[in-house]
């Protein structure tokens, strides 16, 4: 390929495939759909072959305003972290839900973030200052403030209180990683004396101490970290999506966290879990059939079923439920899930997601209303922060959809 290297393509030849400007083709590049590379001279640019023959397969190219190509989608994020394949989740090659059923949050967030094994990984508190400072943020709140609103509190004070908070080093945006947990957990007044509060003790139990007054079992306790871990990642949701752009600007790993924590605020994302709790309780109190029909006259559609990635099963809510099985069931609750599910299938086609796992897993643990979006912010915390590693590893300001105007013209 004259002028190329092995999968490369010079301006030109990149330019006459697409039927673009060369200018066209260099907003291709910032937008993200092209990679580019210096050429050996330094005089020119190369672009991959493989993400132009994608783009012109995409038919992404056409005439819009004063001649300029103009992409009909949001361009693919390269990322070797999270692959949906099989309707399997795997988390830089591992299956998620192998580790949910011996790993820990922990682990699983190192895992991500470095593709280091550190089994016995722990995330210690804050020091006590910090600790204090993000306390004192968190608690001028009012009383309605939901445990996510806390966790905005706490990643706010810890970025005040850090010095080194635009180190984005590798090492210095994992240690950040780590001591923003802590932050997070340390927002959140315990409920009962489970936590001491020691570096030894895990996420979960930190957590569990935050969303229940009762002793843990151990069986409890290991649904809680299985749901953490799968929970964690889940390839480029629309917070994981925000949290990149956060990156790509090289905001600070505190200003990433809450880029996701502002998309996920919402009743389609972190608060689906919540709406699928209505469901399981409804369906308690009456009956699964009559809940479903409730809410289907209610919202058009059942939240805590079926997803856009999965065909046929979210590997996620499979795990959960099982490890949820030899959980003390006084209510019937799983008795009551399952005919949900029962139902779900035979009228909709649709399989549990995620969310009804979770909802499950709180109304068992009794924890308080506002506990779904709780573990998923806390989760995904660990996978913005991995998503944030890789775009201070590529080039800055890379994600530039382009807008298609519709609107009057003079």
């Amino acid at each position: 390929m004259p002028g190329g290297g092995a999968g490369m393509l010079t301006t030109q030849q990149a330019a006459e495939r697409l039927g673009v400007k060369p200018q066209t083709l260099y907003a291709y590049v910032s937008r993200g759909l092209i990679t580019r590379v210096r050429a050996a001279d330094g005089k020119g640019s190369l672009f991959a072959a493989a993400d132009v023959d994608a783009l012109a397969e995409r038919g992404t190219t056409g005439r819009g305003g004063a001649g300029a190509a103009e992409p009909a989608a949001a361009p693919a994020i390269r990322t070797e972290l999270t692959l949906l394949e099989d309707d399997r989740l795997l988390f830089r090659g591992r299956d998620a839900a192998e580790l949910a059923e011996r790993g820990t949050f922990e682990a699983t967030a190192v895992w991500l973030w470095t593709g280091r094994d550190e089994p016995d990984a722990r995330f210690a508190p804050p020091a006590a200052r910090l600790r204090e400072a993000v306390r004192a943020c968190a608690d001028a709140l009012p009383a309605s403030a939901r445990i996510v609103d806390r966790f905005k509190a706490a990643v706010l004070a810890a970025s005040v209180a850090d010095p080194l908070s635009l180190d984005l080093r590798p090492e210095s945006v994992v240690a950040t990683g780590r001591a923003m947990v802590g932050a997070l957990l340390a927002a959140v007044p315990e409920r009962g004396p489970s936590a001491t509060g020691t570096a030894g003790e895990s996420v979960a139990e930190r957590l569990w101490a935050r969303l229940s007054p009762d002793e843990p079992s151990a069986r409890a306790l290991r649904a809680l970290d299985a749901a953490l871990i799968l929970l964690a990642d889940h390839d480029i949701a629309t917070s994981t999506y925000a949290a990149r752009l956060a990156a790509s600007t090289r905001a600070n790993p505190y200003a990433v966290v809450t880029a996701g924590l502002a998309v996920l605020d919402g009743p389609l994302h972190g608060g689906a879990g919540a709406l699928a709790r209505r469901v399981l309780v409804r369906a308690h109190e009456t009956d699964p059939v009559a809940a479903l029909a409730a809410t289907l006259r209610e919202r058009g559609s059942v939240p805590g079923f079926g997803h856009a990635l999965y065909r046929t099963r979210d590997p996620r809510a499979e795990t959960l439920l099982r490890l949820l099985e030899p959980l003390p069931d006084p209510r019937g609750l799983r008795a009551v899930t399952a005919e949900l599910v029962q139902v779900a299938a035979e009228r909709f086609g649709a399989f549990p997601n995620s969310d009804v796992a979770l909802a499950l897993l709180a109304e068992l643990c009794a924890f308080p209303p506002d506990a779904e979006e709780a573990v998923f912010a806390l989760a995904r915390t660990a996978g913005w922060i991995a998503h944030a590693l890789e775009e201070y590893a590529a080039e800055p300001l890379r994600h530039r959809p382009a807008g298609l105007y519709t609107g009057p013209r003079p």
